[in-house]
């Protein structure tokens, strides 16, 4: 029986990619799909064959992008949330005017606004959630923004912990608002949301598979793991011929990004031509903000503004990136070696896990140097365990049929 999907994606490239390419899967189980984002995703949505629907504008998005305590290792998600908590009306009123009963919504983490309004008038939700941060567990605690490693905590005081992160850091930076917002809309208030609230009581989905992080016993019990999505425009983009005749001519290049909404990476792509220098080494420079890109690029190295990275990356000698979930899945899929510099948010929970996997090192902002960079990316190059090591992680990432898991799961839960 066909249905119809409002899916709300919330977020940078990373986040909204994922969902368009659940949308092209639903389309193609003979679904009608609506993908509601900000409006600088919109012609990405509708050349992907999918209708369109704005929540906010260009000028919200850049608001964000340019906010520098967006990407500071401990501010950062207190910065989000204050975006969120501005957006729930926005995003409320969005579902309300292009959905039913009917209707089966989908939304990401930061859609709290769809989750009110599956509340206040009994929509069919679930949640998708891109990232292991996103799902509190005792069992295999997190690597916190700024790089707290919390598993060093005492199992006994593992529940005392996560009841003093609520208290006194995570419920203030989003109940004020969020029970502002929900008092207006006659909904009684909540308390300690990221413990259970925002996650969809029928349905949560977990973008990632067992082998990148098994789900967790004290997960709630409506959690499904899905695995990566990894859509990257790839099925209707190809690399640039000159690009690719470039590649092709010499050694296999380093792939430099500090992911598709960073502003401010100035740094971080003068340190990639560093290190490509001292290594002797080329090296592609990815970002659509070319006012971060040294001038005078060394014959070696490129700035390429977009390249879907699963044409690109199979290419590529190593990737050195932020830790967006997104960018990790394609790296870990491609079989190539990284190196990470998370700077808030997950990035460093997934650089962590990458570690463990294997296939990746990771370097604080404030040690993310040329020198170190040469070196640990040496390291990384010459070992034949990480080369093992990828090509294991690489070979089930190919084989991992995500989305039509993640078809089933939402069709066989929003029919029941």
């Amino acid at each position: 029986m066909a249905m119809v999907f409002l899916l709300i994606a919330l977020g940078s490239h990373g986040d909204v990619h994922p969902f368009i390419g659940i949308g092209r899967a639903l389309l193609a189980r003979g679904h009608r799909v609506r993908v509601a984002a900000n409006e600088i995703f919109g012609d990405t949505i509708r050349s992907a064959g999918l209708e369109f629907v704005q929540v906010g504008t260009r000028e919200d998005f850049a608001a964000i992008m340019n906010d520098a305590q967006v990407w500071h290792q401990r501010n950062g998600p207190r910065r989000i949330m204050q975006f969120v908590g501005d957006s729930l009306r926005q995003v409320y009123d969005t579902v309300r005017e292009n959905a039913s009963l009917e209707t089966r919504l989908v939304g990401s983490s930061l859609a709290m606004g769809a989750l009110c309004a599956a509340e206040a008038h009994d929509y069919w939700m679930a949640t998708i959630h891109l990232a292991p941060l996103c799902i509190r567990s005792s069992q295999r605690m997190p690597v916190l923004p700024g790089g707290i490693n919390t598993n060093y905590i005492p199992r006994f005081m593992r529940k005392g912990f996560w009841n003093g992160a609520d208290k006194w850091f995570i419920d203030p930076m989003i109940c004020p608002a969020l029970n502002a917002f929900r008092a207006e809309i006659s909904l009684p208030p909540v308390s300690k949301p990221y413990a259970t609230w925002w996650h969809a009581p029928k349905l949560t989905i977990g973008l990632w598979p067992e082998w990148f992080f098994p789900r967790q016993d004290d997960y709630p019990q409506q959690v499904r793991l899905g695995g990566f999505v990894q859509y990257d425009e790839s099925d209707h983009l190809s690399l640039d011929a000159d690009l690719e005749n470039w590649i092709e001519a010499g050694d296999a290049p380093i792939a430099f990004t500090p992911g598709s909404a960073m502003v401010f990476g100035q740094d971080f792509f003068r340190t990639a031509v560093d290190a490509c220098v001292r290594l002797n080494c080329r090296g592609i420079l990815l970002t659509r903000h070319a006012h971060q890109i040294p001038s005078n690029l060394p014959d070696n190295v490129r700035h390429v503004p977009f390249a879907p990275f699963g044409l690109l990356l199979p290419k590529c000698a190593a990737l050195v990136h932020h830790g967006g979930i997104g960018t990790t899945a394609q790296g870990l899929r491609a079989g190539v070696p990284m190196l990470i510099m998370p700077m808030s948010h997950d990035q460093f929970d997934n650089a962590e896990i990458c570690r463990q996997l294997g296939v990746a090192d990771w370097l604080r902002v404030n040690r993310f140097t040329s020198r170190r960079v040469a070196s640990r990316l040496e390291k990384l190059l010459t070992s034949p365990n990480v080369m093992n090591a990828c090509q294991r992680v690489s070979a089930m990432a190919k084989n991992d049929e995500a989305l039509d898991r993640i078809c089933e799961l939402l069709e066989q839960n929003a029919r029941a």
